[in-house]
């Protein structure tokens, strides 16, 4: 065989000679600068928050809510079948502009708590129905003989109060709508959670209720029959435990298709109405409901930037202690280079 053909059968492994291979392709890199960064800090999300945990008894007189006795924590903490309801009047400054969102805050809850988080039977909430909860649900497994759907000390605990917001304008005052769906992931409803065949009210008919809920897993929601059982928003939202004792978890969204709220919330005179039953006092918490709009970065969250303060001081600080050390105790040039056998250090 000529030496030619043998050249030419032997392999290479250089790669070809194209724009892509050779990573000429053209592209676009962002220059991160103090002017570029910076701004992405300051987008205005507008919030509104307030606490409820202490509010008044409020009753209805001659169309006026007017408070009396004592505040609905007291009453609940007495009797945790009592019905309290109460009403809080806030106002915005400003328009809510965009769509808006009602958010409930707890404190002191450490929903990170390893037994707690464990807490659950995940094939229960696949739709899997047996008589014998896992393990993992205990004490919460069992309501005497009967087996508890939803067990677990996560489900027991579900937030139950019913938050309503009143609009007052100059024809008087206006409920607005929250909707109760849309407010969890859609991955969580398709792929985490799912409900057993057939009728509900017949699929949980040999199932307790969770002992510290009113009603059971397949009354969540009277409005949408679809929002039921193990499905339902409201439950898979609190099922997502929190890292931190202190959050927040998105409770409702405000209906924008109503005449008057297609962009927002106006600046005004609010009511905030609370079916009061959820007991923050054995944990020492307190409750609050957020008004909330949203930017391309999501909600307002301050922990980022916070954190970045203090990592920052801490750095500083330590800049500054050591220098002092540096300057107070270290070595010259001189003293560093000149160093021979009667050296003492």
């Amino acid at each position: 065989m000529a030496p030619e053909s043998v050249e030419q059968t032997i392999k290479t492994k250089r790669p070809s000679d194209s724009a892509f291979k050779q990573q000429r392709l053209p592209a676009w890199q962002p220059v991160l600068t103090a002017g570029t960064v910076l701004p992405t800090f300051f987008v205005i999300v507008k919030e509104k928050i307030i606490d409820y945990t202490l509010c008044n008894k409020t009753i209805y007189e001659n169309g006026q809510s007017k408070e009396v006795g004592p505040s609905c924590s007291s009453i609940i903490t007495e009797d945790p079948t009592a019905d309290c309801y109460c009403n809080i009047t806030f106002t915005l400054d400003a328009d809510f502009l965009g769509k808006v969102y009602m958010y409930y805050g707890l404190t002191n809850f450490y929903q990170n708590h390893r037994r707690y988080v464990r807490s659950r039977d995940d094939n229960q909430l696949l739709g899997q129905l047996t008589p014998n909860p896992s393990s993992d649900c205990q004490p919460f497994a069992f309501n005497g003989t009967m087996p508890i759907a939803p067990c677990g000390a996560i489900a027991n605990s579900l937030f139950s109060d019913k938050l309503s917001l009143f609009h007052v304008t100059k024809e008087g005052t206006k409920e607005i709508t929250l909707l109760r769906t849309g407010i969890a992931w859609e991955s969580d409803r398709r792929i985490k959670f799912r409900n057993p065949d057939g009728n509900l009210t017949v699929a949980f008919a040999n199932f307790s209720r969770p002992r510290a809920w009113r009603q059971t897993v397949y009354e969540l929601d009277p409005e949408n029959p679809d929002n039921n059982g193990f499905q339902n928003e409201d439950l898979i939202v609190w099922m997502r435990t929190a890292a931190l004792p202190t959050f927040r978890k998105l409770y409702r969204r405000i209906n924008h298709s109503e005449p008057g709220y297609a962009n927002g919330l106006h600046s005004g005179e609010y009511i905030l109405q609370v079916h009061y039953i959820y007991d923050v006092s054995p944990f020492n918490g307190t409750k609050r409901m957020i008004l909330s709009t949203t930017s391309l970065l999501g909600g307002k969250n301050p922990f980022l930037g916070i954190a970045y303060i203090v990592v920052g001081c801490i750095c500083l600080l330590l800049g500054i202690a050591l220098l002092f050390i540096h300057i107070k105790y270290g070595k010259n040039t001189t003293e560093m280079i000149s160093v021979n056998q009667r050296t003492a250090y």
